[in-house]
């Protein structure tokens, strides 16, 4: 047994959030120290001298104010790698240009479709703030980037519309801009499956040498991968983002560092409730990295663990 006592958590006035995480590993409670335990990680991950970090996250929390956050690291350099999916590209740029509302998930969606309104969790989204402004703001861009030359990167794509969001009133709220300004590179392996990837399909109708080259993107991947001495990743929810981080990473024998964060279980055997010791059996995790899988909302925790972060660095 381990004979190391819990301790009760004091709430200090003007505590700040590291100063309460930190208190977790006392406190015994459950995520909470796992939460603990990752900031560590990530604490580590940073100060690694020659260690490559990635973050993967789906689109859905860019809806959010966590867009924000995911915005900060980028800006702070806090990441050298974002792997994510298309809506990403979508809820981002929309909301340069647009707002999205509070909603609530028991809201009637017929009434909801009737007037234009899209819901996303507790998110409302009018198609005016959706797929009509994106409409409206990128094909004009898609055709600047097509007089430049016809075959496009996914990464060579987004930093393109970074660039164009420097004229931008709310550009420095952009995560796309904070990519394209700090050469950050944005990889979206499912570059088609949102409405930014349909605009291109849209282009594409009448522009037919108009091409994304994905291999181009895997090539930049794998000079990542093998030139890295050791690598990090701090991955949130699941899906291609996440399973492409990993299986770039199993090819450098695996990454040295790894924070999951799901709210998904692993019991139907799906990759986005898979904790990281299933990625170590397929050497995707080294068998002696630092590791640990968070359970709870991405809203939550990965504000939590940031603000923690850099307190620290």
């Amino acid at each position: 047994m381990n004979e190391k006592p819990v301790k009760d958590i004091a709430i200090k006035p003007k505590m700040t959030t590291d100063e309460l995480i930190k208190q977790y590993y006392e406190s015994g409670g459950f995520t909470a120290k796992k939460l603990a335990i990752g900031v560590d990680i990530l604490e580590k991950m940073m100060k690694e001298k020659d260690c490559i970090n990635f973050l993967s996250f789906p689109a859905c929390i860019c809806s959010t104010g966590t867009r924000g956050v995911i915005k900060e690291v980028i800006k702070r350099k806090l990441f050298d790698v974002v792997i994510t999916t298309c809506g990403t590209l979508d809820h981002d740029l929309a909301r340069i240009w647009e707002n999205y509302y509070h909603g609530h998930f028991m809201a009637d969606d017929k009434e909801l479709h009737k007037k234009g309104i899209n819901r996303l969790g507790n998110i409302f989204i009018p198609n005016k703030c959706y797929g009509e402004i994106l409409e409206k703001k990128m094909q004009p861009i898609l055709e600047e980037a097509y007089n430049e030359k016809k075959s496009w990167s996914t990464k060579e794509l987004i930093w393109k519309f970074g660039k164009k969001l420097e004229s931008e009133k709310n550009k420095e709220e952009s995560i796309i801009y904070w990519s394209y300004k700090n050469k950050i590179p944005i990889f979206v392996p499912g570059i088609t499956d949102g409405a930014f990837g349909s605009q291109v399909w849209m282009y594409y109708q009448n522009h037919r040498d108009f091409a994304i080259d994905l291999l181009k993107d895997e090539q930049d991947l794998s000079d990542i991968v093998f030139d890295s001495k050791k690598t990090g990743a701090l991955i949130l929810g699941g899906g291609i983002s996440k399973h492409h981080t990993i299986w770039w990473n199993q090819f450098c024998n695996g990454l040295d560092y790894a924070v999951y964060n799901t709210t998904a279980v692993e019991f139907d055997g799906s990759l986005s409730g898979a904790q990281t010791r299933e990625a170590i059996s397929w050497g995707k995790v080294k068998e002696k990295a630092d590791n640990v899988t968070i359970d709870g909302d991405a809203t939550i925790i990965f504000p939590l663990m940031i603000s923690s972060l850099i307190e620290r660095i």
